[in-house]
């Protein structure tokens, strides 16, 4: 304590000095480290050790159920599958009733002309292939141009689609692609992954952020849906080509049916936003496969495509009935 005299002889800086409090810059050091905390006073459950060993040992287990169900394309191709025969088919069935109810009214009569025209086409190329089973082929009167095979052996056509395809070659080469893609099980490839990618989903929605979810299902459509997608197009292109030159269609002929079919599609999005390649694209790859289709059609010893297209349109059952 200092006398009130000797106070006032001090100079200001110095009763400043002795006025500021002493702080010690190193107490903070010591101090434990700020950590949060969930509402209840516990920290959050993803900190717990426990946590992660369960997390590790799923992570493990799901690697390995993973491996356990890669399986390898016709083409040699490794995919995921998970799904099987058996579950494809009831999915197939419950699919081939909606869209029976679908289209209830607009299916083509057994025996009429253009229902003769595809399931000719479509058994020839079925059996070309050696595919097994009890396959049902409709015909949709409808202007869509398109074509589907469902799982269990279900064909549909639009009657749209037989102008575009001109003649049985050129129908040939949609059933044969459309039947490639149960051939090669596409439909339980993208169910497959459609699983995979919903748990994705919900661990980063519940880990991590769901907004984060959303912006992961684009990014996840634009860098691995869409690409696969149009990996199993240009897959059963290649299949299917194959399939009608063993069932004696001429293979040069899907050229000339990709070309009118670009023709029509008019404008479209570019390739890398679309699930199916573009069909200069698809072009490309079947002048390029055309060569291996043609031995496969030498090794059927069939006869040369100019007599089999003379000897049908003679027959008048060589071009489609529209």
């Amino acid at each position: 304590m200092i006398p009130l005299g000797q106070l006032r002889q001090l100079p200001l800086w110095r009763l400043a000095a002795r006025a500021r409090p002493r702080v010690r810059w190193l107490s903070n050091y010591n101090r434990p480290a700020y950590r949060r905390f969930s509402s209840n006073g516990r920290p959050p459950f993803w900190q717990s050790r426990g946590f992660w060993y369960a997390a590790g040992t799923a992570g493990t287990g799901g690697l390995v159920y993973y491996e356990l169900h890669i399986d390898e394309s016709p083409t040699g191709r490794r995919r995921f599958i998970d799904i099987s025969p058996a579950e494809e088919e009831k999915l197939g069935q419950a699919a081939y009733l909606q869209t029976m109810a679908q289209y209830r009214g607009q299916i083509v009569p057994r025996n009429a002309p253009a229902d003769a025209f595809v399931r000719r086409v479509a058994h020839r190329v079925i059996g070309a292939a050696g595919l097994e089973g009890d396959w049902e082929v409709h015909v949709i009167h409808s202007p869509e141009k398109n074509a589907f095979v469902l799982p269990g052996r279900k064909i549909f056509v639009f009657s749209g689609l037989l102008p575009l395809a001109a003649s049985e070659d050129g129908l040939a080469t949609v059933l044969a692609h459309e039947i490639a893609h149960q051939y090669a099980r596409h439909s339980a490839e993208k169910l497959s992954q459609a699983k995979l990618l919903s748990l994705l989903y919900m661990l980063v929605s519940l880990f991590v952020d769901p907004s984060l979810a959303q912006l992961g299902r684009s990014m996840t459509s634009l860098l691995l849906e869409l690409p696969n997608s149009r990996q199993c197009e240009q897959e059963a292109d290649e299949i299917g080509l194959n399939f009608m030159a063993m069932a004696c269609y001429d293979p040069h002929q899907a050229v000339g049916l990709w070309q009118r079919m670009r023709q029509a599609e008019g404008v479209t999005p570019p390739q890398l936003l679309n699930t199916h390649p573009s069909s200069a694209s698809r072009i490309a790859n079947i002048q390029k496969w055309i060569p291996q289709a043609q031995m496969k059609r030498e090794a059927a010893n069939c006869p040369n495509p100019e007599l089999t297209r003379t000897f049908f349109s003679r027959l008048g059952s060589g071009v489609a009935p529209f």
